[in-house]
């Protein structure tokens, strides 16, 4: 393969390295012959990268060309966005903070040449920032508040090397140019572009950062470009072919309004609109269930006539759910008369019916996940500690917030609790549901339909791994296709 250095004055490149021929960036972009040549290799060490200069122009060329370009244009409009650098260098936050630890000051600049510094400290930390950026000459400027932040990042010219590390960076550039293979990406295609929406500020969110990044791992693992977004990129949703909602659902919050939007555009959804005005609504679960002779607790729907003919049919204690209450949040246990009055006055100054509930104690709930009709694990979700939900939103320490969860094979469920899951699922049309379930004195009920069930790592994911997630995102590869 032809190798080119192309440099804004090749009369003033200080390097001699065998084997490259060093060319202008007039000469690259004007020279016909430049275009006709099948397979070469360009290393753009142009002194600016701007939008629309000849250094931005060498790469935008070379990669129409077919020609291999370090850096490419991509590289190129990500160092511009410091927000992505950020997001990019997370990934190796540790190696930062690792390798900064002992800088007394409180700003520190790191050059990057090829890869390398002239400090060998600093090797681990320059090779990360060269692998994610591919950017010859790279200067990056850190600031500790509490911890090291990237401050500012930018692609340097041969001109702003110091006259000290000229040394060290021909030494640099020897090793690299004699290289026959280089950790570019590949300039490969994805089957679809997949938009998962995450709210930062969800109090209690479906899925941990972790299993984001798995997400979006598998997810490239599997040809998928994947990108989070938040509620403020609702303009961007019709860049994306396809959806998945990953923040708690509500009629009124983005989720629906993302959802909404991704119907009426014909961009792929995990879940439906439809799916979160159902299983949002716990009047309309409580009829369906009723209607398809699902087992569940003795339940009745309150209202201001029937209000104080209730206890007569489920009892004391019992469970008022308000009808749109998601993970145990709007959902109240009455144990006397008095309190059951008290809870019901306040629930219905906020909705014309709420949900009462036969009270069934258990030591813990099935959760069964569901992916477009077919079960894809199995959950035993305990009850918080000394509480009587799986969730203690009031408890003082966070870690007893919620109890312990078993993840099971699925063939250990009972299949009776399999059976009523899948039928349930089937109520609401296809998509990714959680269904829970208890079992008492040997009689399965099902508690709730959740259209937005949580994947957390560790939890969900503890029995069969990343084939969790594989089967998300290839119900979504399904809807593309």
């Amino acid at each position: 393969m032809n190798k080119y250095i192309v440099v804004n004055q090749p009369e003033k490149w200080k390097f001699s390295i065998n084997n490259i021929t060093v060319i202008s960036s007039q000469e690259y972009l004007t020279d016909l012959k430049f275009s006709q040549i099948k397979k070469a290799r360009i290393f753009n060490l142009c002194k600016n990268y701007n939008y629309q200069t000849k250094g931005y122009y060498v790469s935008l060329l070379a990669e129409a060309r077919g020609h291999s370009a370090i850096p490419t244009v991509k590289n190129l409009v990500d160092l511009k966005d410091l927000k992505l650098v950020k997001i990019v260098s997370e990934d190796f936050d540790n190696v930062i903070q690792q390798s900064l630890k002992n800088i007394k000051s409180r700003e520190f600049v790191l050059s990057i040449y090829f890869g390398q510094n002239v400090a060998q400290k600093y090797k681990e930390l320059s090779s990360l920032f060269y692998k994610h950026f591919q950017v010859p000459f790279l200067r990056v400027k850190f600031s500790f508040n509490s911890k090291w932040h990237i401050q500012s990042i930018k692609a340097i010219s041969e001109s702003e090397i110091p006259e000290e590390h000229l040394e060290s960076v021909y030494e640099f550039a020897n090793q690299y140019f004699s290289k026959k293979r280089y950790d570019t990406p590949k300039l490969t295609r994805s089957d679809f572009d997949l938009a998962i929406l995450v709210n930062p500020n969800d109090p209690a969110p479906p899925s941990n950062p972790k299993a984001l990044k798995k997400f979006i791992d598998i997810a490239e693992k599997m040809n998928i470009y994947a990108e989070i977004i938040e509620p403020k990129d609702l303009g961007r949703l019709t860049s994306f072919d396809a959806l998945f909602i990953r923040q708690s659902t509500e009629v009124n919050n983005e989720a629906y309004a993302f959802a909404r939007k991704a119907q009426q555009e014909d961009i792929a959804i995990i879940d439906y609109p439809d799916a979160i005005l159902k299983c949002c609504n716990k009047v309309y679960m409580a009829e369906a269930l009723n209607n398809a002779h699902i087992d569940t607790p003795k339940t009745v729907i309150v209202h201001k006539e029937n209000r104080h003919d209730v206890l007569a049919q489920v009892g004391l204690p019992c469970v008022l759910k308000a009808p749109d209450s998601t993970f145990s949040f709007g959902v109240k246990k009455a144990k006397t008369e008095e309190e059951y009055t008290a809870l019901v006055d306040e629930m219905l100054k906020e909705s014309d019916l709420i949900i009462a509930q036969e009270f069934c104690p258990s030591d813990y709930d099935w959760r069964i996940g569901i992916i477009d009709d077919e079960v894809f694990y199995a959950c035993k979700y305990y009850m918080a500690k000394g509480h009587w939900q799986i969730y203690n939103w009031k408890a003082k320490k966070k870690q007893e917030q919620d109890g312990d969860a078993e993840c099971l094979p699925i063939e250990k469920v009972p299949k009776k609790v399999l059976k009523m899951a899948l039928k349930s699922a089937k109520l609401m049309g296809k998509g990714l549901y959680g269904i829970d379930i208890k079992v008492v004195n040997n009689k399965p009920m099902v508690i709730e339909i959740n259209d937005n069930p949580n994947i957390d790592f560790g939890v969900e994911d503890e029995y069969y791994g990343d084939l969790i997630y594989t089967k998300i995102l290839s119900a979504l590869k399904t809807r593309v296709q």
